[in-house]
């Protein structure tokens, strides 16, 4: 069973490794050389090589924000990056008659549009996905930890997985009513050229054309799409890194580099996405087809698409999109989780040891 210590930080220890200080690590090793001395033995070459320190607390306010900090640029660089496969993505879903396949509908749109075109919605991606990602994950964090203290540390450990299904369903119910808005910006300004050139004026079109409530339109789809989505992103996740670090990469974990802590991340990562955008795209079909044609509801967004349509359309290059998306998102998180001085997910000091 994982070990504890202050009651008021319950989360065990499989989900983050042991901290060791420098300070702490220099008087081991002094203790040790002497301890060998004594014995009459030679002294000890080995050396640990400890995680970095940190330099907020765990679970602190400060933690937090450096979650926070890390979620909004996670998602904001990384969706923003891949504008032009969103676009191609989410007008194969609208016409696939018209936009038949990724390279034809690259094709069609550099014919159409030309180069520039491509960045289409670049803009409500960037400041919706950034709301997004600042929600997603710091509210993971503290729900994780919220979760697991009300669990207690027997079944926080027992049943782990079923906390980071809670923490990020939690997360992500909030996360989407800041993204909805742009989401729905974003869909409207890609898939109807003409609409609007971006963000400053689709917003204003969009809300005299549908009102503001027109903005929420697509908020339970977008629920169905993503709150699905981020349950498999972050169990898959915490799952993968701690399975990859005990078959795959058995390293220590005093002796893990921050380049291989972050190659697991990638890894854990795209693992997750690729699960995620099989789990979700039904509803992100229904998302791009709702946010597209004014007055549409779920039925005849189904009845369009077909139930083979709704399961498949523009599916492998979601697939390729998101896997290599949600790579990169845990990659930028936990850099900056460091910058901050915070410790990689999957190797942060035990939360029992931290003062919360």
């Amino acid at each position: 069973m994982a070990s504890f210590g202050n009651s008021t930080s319950l989360i065990p220890d499989f989900l983050y490794s042991p901290h060791v200080s420098s300070r702490n690590l220099a008087l081991m090793n002094v203790n040790h050389g002497d301890a060998a001395s004594s014995s009459g033995g030679p002294p000890s070459k080995g050396f640990v090589i400890p995680a970095p320190s940190e330099k907020i607390e765990l679970f602190s306010p400060k933690y937090y924000a450096a979650c926070t900090a890390a979620g909004m640029l996670s998602c904001g660089i990384t969706h923003t990056l891949i504008t032009p496969l969103d676009l191609v993505k989410c007008n194969m879903q609208i016409d696939p008659t018209k936009y038949k396949s990724i390279s034809s509908g690259f094709g069609v749109l550099l014919k159409e549009q030309g180069l520039r075109g491509l960045t289409r919605g670049w803009a409500p991606t960037l400041i919706g996905y950034s709301a997004q990602g600042a929600c997603k994950y710091g509210f993971y964090e503290y729900f994780k930890k919220y979760y697991s203290d009300i669990a207690g540390p027997e079944y926080a450990e027992k049943y782990k997985t079923l906390i980071y299904l809670a923490g990020s369903a939690s997360a992500e119910v909030i996360a989407d009513v800041a993204l909805c808005p742009f989401e729905a910006v974003k869909v409207r300004v890609q898939t109807q050229p003409g609409f609007a050139r971006g963000l400053s004026d689709g917003f204003p079109k969009f809300v005299k054309a549908e009102g503001y409530s027109g903005l929420f339109k697509g908020l339970t789809p977008l629920w169905g799409r993503q709150i699905p989505y981020t349950m498999v992103k972050f169990a898959t996740f915490e799952n993968t890194v701690q399975m990859l670090y005990k078959y795959v990469i058995p390293t220590p974990k005093e002796k893990r580099s921050i380049s291989l802590q972050l190659g697991v991340s990638f890894a854990g990562g795209y693992i997750a996405g690729v699960l995620c955008a099989v789990v979700s795209h039904p509803a992100d079909n229904l998302v791009s087809f709702l946010n597209n044609a004014k007055g549409a509801s779920a039925s005849e967004a189904i009845k369009n698409l077909g139930l083979w349509g709704l399961f498949t359309r523009g599916l492998p290059l979601r697939i390729v999109m998101i896997g290599t998306l949600t790579g990169a998102q845990w990659v930028i998180y936990d850099s900056v989780k460091v910058f901050f001085g915070a410790p990689p997910t999957g190797s942060a000091p035990a939360p029992s040891v931290a003062k919360a």
